[in-house]
C-alpha cells in the first residue's frame, strides 16, 4: 500500500484550554522505519491523560509546565495526542512481515521500543511521541497487537489505555480468586474496566460510585456498591478488604488503608480528587501493607488483555462517540463525568 503524503489530525500546540487543540489537514504522514509499522487509525479513545497533559496537570513545578509529561520531562510540542488506538496496519518497515498489512490491531500504549531500539525508560503513546488523534500513527511492530474480534473499531478503541491500566493494577497487586477488592472511581474508564477484570479473576468486587451508576456497575460484576461519601470502614468494617484499587486519592484517602486487611495491597493509578494525601506511616508498617504505583505496564499485561477481549470475558462500555474534529466537545463531555465507560473519537 502506498501511503499519502499528508493527513488530517489534531495537534496540541501548548498547555492550556481547548484552544490549544488545532485541527490540521496538512500533517505529514509518518513513514515506517526498521521494525516499525504505520497504522491507519479508525478510532481513538478520550482519556484523563489527554486533558491532564494539555493543562499541565502532571507538572509539580510553579505552573510553567516544564515537567508536564508523565515522566516529569518537557513535552515536545506540537504533539499529536491519543493513547487509545484501533486501526489497521497500512505499511511496514524493513524486518516486518509484509503479510501484516491490513491486519486489525490495537496499539499497546506503554512503549518499550521506538525507532528500532529498546528504550531504557518506557514511553507513552500520545504523550512522549505522536499518537492516535490523526489518520496515521507509527509504532514499533511489537506494540501493534493483532486482535480477532467481532467488536467495532469504536468498541475496540475503548480498551487499550483504561483496560490495560486496570489489568496492570490487578496484576501488580496480585488479586486472586476469592479475594475482595474495593475499587474507587468505579464508573470511569479505568474503574469500570477494573470491575470487569477483577470479576473475571473470580474476585469479590465492591465499587465506589454514585447511586445513579450503581445498577450498571452491578451488571458489570460489582457485588456491592458504596456511595462516594460513604465511609468504607463504617459500612464494611475495618480490615475487611484484601486489595484497594484507587483512582481518586484526595482527602478521604486514609480510609482506604483503614479498610485494608493486615497484609493488604493498595494499587493507585489516578488522583482525580487531589494528589496530596495524609499518610500515617504507622498504619503502613503495623499492618504490613504493600503499595503499588502503577503506570508502566508489566510486559505480559497487554497480551493478556487481548486474550480476554477475544474470549469475550470483558465487554466495551462506549458512552458516546464524536468525530475527531469535535475533540473539544468530546473532552467537555468527558469532563462532565455524567456517564459510565469511555468516550471515543471516530477518525475520518
Amino acid at each position: 500500500m502506498t501511503l499519502p503524503d499528508r493527513m488530517s489530525g489534531v495537534i496540541l500546540t501548548g498547555h492550556g484550554g481547548p484552544e490549544t487543540l488545532q485541527w490540521r489537514d496538512d500533517l505529514p504522514v509518518p513513514a515506517p522505519g526498521r521494525g516499525e509499522v504505520v497504522v491507519r487509525v479508525a478510532a481513538a479513545g478520550v482519556n484523563n491523560t489527554d486533558i491532564n497533559l494539555r493543562v499541565g496537570w502532571y507538572s509539580k513545578g510553579d505552573g510553567d509546565a516544564e515537567d508536564a509529561s508523565w515522566g516529569g520531562t518537557p513535552v515536545a510540542l506540537p504533539l499529536i495526542q491519543g493513547i487509545d488506538v484501533c486501526g489497521r496496519i497500512a505499511a511496514v518497515g524493513d524486518g516486518v512481515d509484509p503479510a501484516r498489512i491490513g491486519e486489525r490491531v490495537l496499539v499497546e500504549p506503554c512503549l518499550r521500543e521506538a525507532e528500532g531500539r529498546e528504550l531504557e525508560t518506557p514511553r507513552f503513546l500520545g504523550s512522549d511521541c505522536d499518537g492516535g488523534f490523526a489518520q496515521y500513527t507509527r509504532i514499533a511492530a511489537r506494540h501493534a497487537h493483532a486482535v480477532d474480534s467481532a467488536l467495532t473499531d469504536v468498541e475496540l478503541a475503548s480498551f487499550p489505555c483504561s483496560y490495560s491500566t486496570a489489568e496492570n493494577m490487578l496484576t501488580r497487586a496480585g488479586l486472586g480468586a476469592g479475594e475482595t477488592v474495593l475499587i474507587t472511581g468505579a464508573s470511569g474508564g479505568v474503574g469500570s474496566a477494573a470491575v470487569q477484570l477483577a470479576r473475571a479473576r473470580g474476585a469479590r468486587v465492591i465499587a465506589v460510585t454514585s447511586p445513579a451508576k450503581a445498577p450498571l456497575l452491578a451488571e458489570l460484576g460489582a457485588e456491592r456498591t458504596l456511595g462516594r461519601d460513604d465511609d468504607p470502614v463504617a459500612v464494611l468494617g475495618a480490615d475487611s478488604v484484601d486489595v484497594a484499587v484507587d483512582l481518586v486519592a484526595g482527602p478521604t484517602w486514609p480510609r482506604l488503608l483503614d479498610v485494608l486487611r493486615p497484609g493488604g495491597r493498595y494499587a493507585v493509578a489516578g488522583a482525580v480528587a487531589g494528589p496530596i494525601v495524609e499518610l500515617d506511616v504507622r498504619t503502613l508498617y503495623l499492618k504490613d501493607l504493600s503499595f503499588f504505583g502503577c503506570t508502566v505496564l508489566e510486559p505480559e499485561v497487554f497480551a493478556n488483555l487481548i486474550g480476554r477481549i477475544e474470549r469475550r470475558e470483558i465487554r466495551p462500555l462506549v458512552a458516546e462517540t464524536f468525530p475527531l474534529h469535535a475533540i473539544a466537545a468530546a473532552q467537555e463531555a468527558f469532563a462532565d463525568k455524567g456517564y459510565v465507560g469511555k468516550i471515543v473519537l471516530e477518525v475520518p
